[in-house]
């Protein structure tokens, strides 16, 4: 008897899994191509071609193979319609990418170095200013959307947009070459490399948008490039450290949410669900790096990290040590995010009102307008204070700037509990 076909998947899944290719593929014909921005385009065609047919006629035997081949293809056509406008002969509309009519196998996983990381590593390539080299490798490499990318910016969604453009055209136009970065140029484009995957790996972990608080895709591929840039690069500490911070955050991904998908603040996290040996791992990396290495903004935030995950209890945690750290982390790296961090930890450790008095001024930061950050930490330091009014209308004012749903319920939830009832008599 022949077995049944199997089930065409849901469009969800069919997101997700072109979410993990989408590098794969690009990498590759970028590589082979040396025309990124037109392979970018190509590989955009093919997952939209993919994303219309798969979730109705059902997966291919080789879901990678086939895109590859589809954008490839596309890829083809453009430059034939480009032979064609120009009325070139047959000479010049032979010139294909080496993979236009080859489905690539399983040799491409064995290259010298891993496309995904020359590609992000082209995308910072020093022609770009630093926003648009993270920018562009968020959407080539981490496959957010430009939405998703602009309110990880704090810009409207329209200039990011054309931000990407101009990055693409750049990166065309400046003849630069899909190889691994050498000379003068190195250290600068893995410092920007090491900033994306904190980018990505902070988008999975907390998504700004959606049903969902975290991305599990986008965190465990900011893992993986981690893992790969730190054998790259063993002496840094900062690619140490920020592997350190995301394995010390991601090991508490299992208890920040209930089984209704709502959100559970770390004070309140069951620890038990705390991923023993992530913890382990970030602690024994960091451990090994700081005397070696010139302390960074990413060994710092780690630092934090394991003094919170190394607390028996939230009312065990050294606040004291938390504070320090974070004026540290203020001081070499100071950005209105530290504030609202180091905020919460003056709040624990020396008061609400103390906490309160530091978040003042960011009031008048253009970077926090329209964000949702500085009204919820004002909460709930006014909560701390005895300020259930004031507490009530910040939480409420959050819950209408964010637009991650689970953020929303939480946000919604407290400030209804804090809301006055009426008693009829």
């Amino acid at each position: 008897m022949t077995a049944p076909p199997a089930p065409a998947p849901t469009s969800a899944a069919v997101g997700e899994l072109l979410r993990q290719l989408a590098p794969q593929v690009l990498g590759p014909l970028a590589r082979r191509s040396a025309r990124f921005e037109d392979a970018e385009d190509a590989v955009q065609e093919a997952l939209l071609a993919a994303t219309v047919q798969w979730p109705v006629e059902g997966l291919p035997d080789e879901p990678r193979a086939w895109l590859r081949t589809v954008a490839a293809r596309r890829m083809a056509d453009q430059l034939r319609s480009e032979v064609a406008s120009r009325r070139r002969e047959e000479r010049d509309a032979a010139q294909t990418p080496a993979d236009a009519h080859v489905t690539p196998g399983p040799d491409d996983e064995s290259v010298a170095a891993d496309d995904t990381l020359v590609l992000l590593l082209l995308c910072c390539h020093p022609t770009l200013t630093p926003s648009s080299q993270v920018a562009l490798t968020l959407r080539a490499v981490g496959g957010l959307t430009t939405a998703e990318i602009a309110r990880a910016f704090l810009v409207p969604e329209a200039t990011m947009g054309q931000r990407i453009s101009r990055a693409k055209q750049r990166i065309q136009t400046s003849g630069a070459r899909f190889a691994l970065p050498v000379g003068a140029e190195a250290p600068i484009r893995w410092a920007a490399a090491l900033h994306v995957l904190y980018l990505i790996f902070s988008e999975g972990s907390t998504a700004t948008s959606g049903a969902d608080l975290h991305r599990p895709d986008l965190t465990a591929e900011a893992i993986r490039l981690a893992r790969l840039v730190h054998r790259l690069r063993p002496d840094d500490g900062e690619a140490a450290g920020l592997l350190a911070l995301m394995l010390l955050v991601d090991a508490r991904r299992a208890a920040r949410t209930r089984a209704d998908g709502s959100l559970v603040p770390l004070a309140e996290q069951d620890r038990a669900l705390w991923d023993g040996d992530r913890i382990a791992e970030g602690v024994a990396l960091l451990t090994h790096a700081l005397p070696r290495a010139t302390l960074g903004p990413y060994q710092m935030q780690a630092a934090i990290a394991a003094v919170h995950a190394e607390a028996p209890s939230a009312e065990a945690t050294d606040w004291r040590q938390v504070v320090a750290l974070y004026g540290l982390l203020d001081t070499v790296a100071p950005s209105p995010v530290v504030t609202l961090n180091r905020a919460v930890a003056v709040a624990m450790a020396d008061g609400p009102e103390a906490g309160l008095a530091l978040l003042a001024p960011l009031a008048d930061d253009d970077r926090l307008a329209g964000h949702h950050r500085l009204p919820a930490v004002r909460a709930h330091l006014r909560e701390m204070a005895g300020d259930p009014a004031g507490a009530e209308a910040d939480f409420r004012t959050a819950a209408r700037l964010t637009t991650s749903l689970p953020e929303q319920r939480y946000l919604r939830g407290r400030a209804a509990a804090l809301a006055p009832t009426t008693t009829i008599t």
